[in-house]
C-alpha cells in the first residue's frame, strides 16, 4: 500500500478520487496527462497498482471502468501517518525543549 503511494501520479490519482467520488479511467487518464504529461497507457499502469495495493476498487459500466477508494484502506494509511507524526511531533518536542534548555540532544 505504501509503495503504491511513494508514486506522486498515483498520490494525485487517489486525491481526485478523494475530492470527486467515482471518476472513469479516461477522465483520470486527463487529469495525469494534464498534470504529469502521462498518457492513457501509463495511466492504466498506475490504476492497477492502486487496484492492487487494494486503495481503491473499479466497475464497469458500459464501455467505461469506473474508480473510487476504498474507504477501509484510506484509513489505514491515515492511521498509520497519525502514529508516525504523534511519534515523531513527541520527539522534537522534546529535543526543542531539550535545545531551549542549553543540553545536548
Amino acid at each position: 500500500m505504501f509503495q503504491a503511494v511513494a508514486d506522486p501520479v498515483r498520490r494525485r490519482l487517489v486525491e481526485a478520487l478523494a475530492e470527486g467520488g467515482e471518476h472513469s479511467a479516461g477522465e483520470l487518464a486527463e487529469l495525469t496527462r494534464a498534470e504529469f504529461g502521462v498518457g492513457q497507457p501509463g495511466t492504466s499502469k498506475h490504476l492497477r497498482a492502486l487496484r492492487d495495493s487494494a486503495l481503491v476498487v473499479s466497475r464497469v459500466d458500459g464501455a467505461r471502468r469506473i474508480y473510487r477508494l476504498q474507504p477501509r484502506r484510506v484509513a489505514e494509511l491515515a492511521e498509520w501517518a497519525q502514529r508516525q507524526t504523534r511519534f515523531w511531533a513527541d520527539r522534537l518536542d522534546a529535543l526543542e525543549h531539550e535545545l531551549e534548555r542549553g543540553g545536548s540532544p
